[in-house]
């Protein structure tokens, strides 16, 4: 027979629906790892739980991939035909059965999570689980993070913050490198900066002393009092006006969140030019009372 002739008449012959079957049970397009699948738990074992999934056979799920957390019980956590999401780890074997992970699929979306909130410039809460002489570790959400000690609130006794919760915010994602890196610092400025606004009053300890003028805590903040800014008159030296601890009033001048910089005047709370290097107790003691004249007068109103 003409060789053509036999293409043309192999070609001829149908390729049934049992032949389609066969060919596609060597493949599963469905069902791949990585895949986020719907099913219910369908049964249980000393191994693991079963999940249906709609697959040709019941998928796995080991015991260690449940939760990030440790399950005593299986049925207490994933009662019978409780229907949720599961992502699925290993491809199907030679028995057609899929392994799963709901421990897996619990940090891809705390890691989305993360990623919003640095984005947003969020802040979490986070519990110091350790320290070194970089930083401490903290639980994120459950997952693992890093505090540098530049970027918390307390350097000096980092043995002090074991097992407290602390406010930060996202510096560095790096899922490849499972890196989380956060601030105690920017958050905790984040948050005082949010209740801060230019022209308001405010009331403060002196931190510290310099040639160019005095830093404030404000609840946690730094502000400064700029030597110009502390009275309408030269002011020679100001170790004769403060002291550390001190008590102090002042009008926000100026706010830098993104800098940290909160700029202090009182200079505008003096009724005459030179008040505050004469009677400075008096001016503070009617610091309220002259509030609304300064903040008019600061804002050029």
């Amino acid at each position: 027979m003409d060789p053509q002739a036999k293409r043309s008449q192999s070609s001829d012959i149908p390729f049934s629906m049992e032949d389609f079957a066969k060919a596609l049970e060597q493949y599963d397009y469905e069902f791949q790892k990585g895949q986020v699948v719907r099913g219910k738990v369908v049964n249980y074992d000393s191994d693991g739980v079963y999940v249906d999934i709609g697959a040709k056979a019941a998928a796995f799920l080991p015991p260690g991939e449940v939760s990030l957390h440790t399950v005593p019980n299986l049925a207490e956590a994933l009662p019978l035909n409780q229907e949720r999401d599961f992502l699925i780890i290993r491809d199907q074997d030679a028995d057609g059965q899929i392994t799963l992970s709901l421990r897996q699929l619990e940090v891809r979306r705390i890691w989305e999570k993360l990623a919003e909130m640095q984005e947003n410039s969020q802040s979490i809460q986070v519990r110091v689980l350790d320290l070194n002489k970089g930083g401490v570790t903290v639980n994120a959400l459950g997952l693992r993070g890093f505090i540098p000690r530049s970027h918390l609130v307390e350097r000096d006794n980092l043995e002090a913050l074991k097992g407290t919760t602390l406010t930060a915010t996202v510096l560095e994602l790096d899922r490849d490198r499972n890196r989380i890196i956060l601030s105690n610092r920017l958050a905790t400025r984040a948050v005082a900066f949010s209740q801060l606004e230019v022209g308001q009053l405010v009331e403060g300890t002196v931190t510290g002393i310099k040639p160019f003028g005095v830093f404030v805590d404000l609840q946690g903040t730094s502000g400064l009092l700029h030597i110009n800014q502390i009275s309408k008159n030269y002011v020679e030296h100001l170790a004769t006006l403060f002291q550390p601890g001190q008590p102090i009033k002042a009008l926000i001048a100026s706010l830098d969140q993104g800098k940290g910089r909160i700029s202090l005047c009182t200079k505008v709370l003096e009724n005459y030019p030179g008040e505050m290097l004469e009677h400075p107790t008096a001016v503070m003691a009617e610091a309220a009372d002259r509030y609304e004249r300064a903040c008019k007068s600061l804002l050029g109103e």
